[in-house]
């Protein structure tokens, strides 16, 4: 057996290329030049402010618009100082809106807490804040999202923990967000944390659930005697008003009466020093008409007369005896 020619593939021979170096140098400084330029310019948008820095040092802030920057030198971070944030504790929000939707975690080990009776109760709130000093915010605190929330956590509890279970659940919400509001900013101006507390809600404030029909029974009786207080407000705003008017009347009547009983005294008064006057120029004549004039004011009253005279021996044919007459003895000598 004859073996016949092998077969060789043809050979292909690539030219050889030759770059210039002077051509890889000048592409790779227009790659760095574009590179600077790119990153020279940055955006700070309205609710913004930028703080820089220069090989790792703080050298100022800029504001909201278009800047420019020192290529490799400078760094450049954005902090949102005109948003207002919000920090939740006893609750996650996962998705606001319409139909809000709330994290089912467990926190309780944040919200539950000792009140100043010994009660524990389980308070939900929520910060609103604002970044007031971007430094200070980004350099003076190590991470200081998680020492905001410690912050606001421990102000709490001691808040909390000064009140009764009866104000943090019912009467005394608002002071207690208040005096939470005043102490966090405190403790963020006092460790330079840059932040500005805006606002401080209690959300649910609740009892824990195994004692929570206790407590419903507890606020059922208060506010049946709330309103037991308000009805016998109600009846004492309607008496003692009613009551006052009378008493004003009755003093009023009494004043009047009393002035009446004066200004008679005085008139009876005058009029008896008249007649004393009088008297003491005319005594039988005073005598004789303050007589007449008694008899003339009592007679009229007596009802049916006989008048007989004293040496009568026999009045029966005067007197009728189906009736009792009065009888007036006249002296014989006729009245003087």
């Amino acid at each position: 057996m004859t073996e016949g020619p092998t077969w060789k593939p043809p050979e292909i021979t690539v030219p050889k290329m030759k770059v210039p170096l002077g051509a890889i140098r000048a592409v790779v400084i227009v790659l760095v030049l574009a590179a600077a330029a790119f990153s020279a310019y940055y955006q700070v948008e309205p609710d913004e402010e930028a703080v820089i820095l220069r090989f790792g040092k703080y050298v100022g802030t800029a504001g909201p618009g278009p800047h420019l920057k020192i290529p490799f030198a400078d760094s450049v971070y954005k902090v949102p100082v005109q948003r207002q944030l919000k920090m939740e504790f006893g609750f996650r929000t996962l998705r606001a809106g319409v139909k809000t939707v709330y994290s089912r975690e467990d926190y309780t080990a944040e919200s539950q807490m000792l009140t100043g009776d010994l009660n524990v109760a389980d308070v939900e709130w929520i910060v609103q804040f604002k970044i007031r000093d971007p430094y200070r915010y980004l350099f003076k605190v190590r991470n200081v999202e998680e020492t905001f929330r410690d912050l606001s956590e421990a102000v709490m509890r001691e808040v909390v923990g000064d009140h009764s279970v009866d104000e943090v659940l019912t009467i005394g919400r608002e002071k207690i967000a208040a005096e939470a509001q005043q102490m966090l900013q405190e403790l963020c101006d006092r460790y330079e944390t840059g932040i500005a507390v805006e606002q401080l809600v209690l959300q649910d404030v609740n009892p824990p659930d195994p004692v929570k029909p206790a407590f419903n029974e507890v606020n059922q009786a208060i506010q049946e005697r709330e309103r037991l207080i308000n009805d016998a407000w109600a009846e004492y705003n309607k008496a003692i008003p009613r009551e006052q008017g009378e008493a004003e009347r009755r003093i009023r009547m009494a004043e009047g009466y009393a002035l009446e009983r004066v200004n008679n005294a005085k008139g009876e008064a005058s009029r008896f020093l008249a007649v004393v006057k009088e008297y003491r120029r005319a005594p039988q004549v005073t005598r004789r008409r303050l007589y007449l004039e008694a008899i003339g004011k009592v007679l009229p009253k007596v009802g049916r007369k006989a008048i007989v005279d004293e040496k009568l021996k026999n009045v029966l044919p005067l007197l009728d005896l189906g009736q009792e007459p009065a009888m007036t003895k006249v002296p014989a000598g006729g009245a003087k």
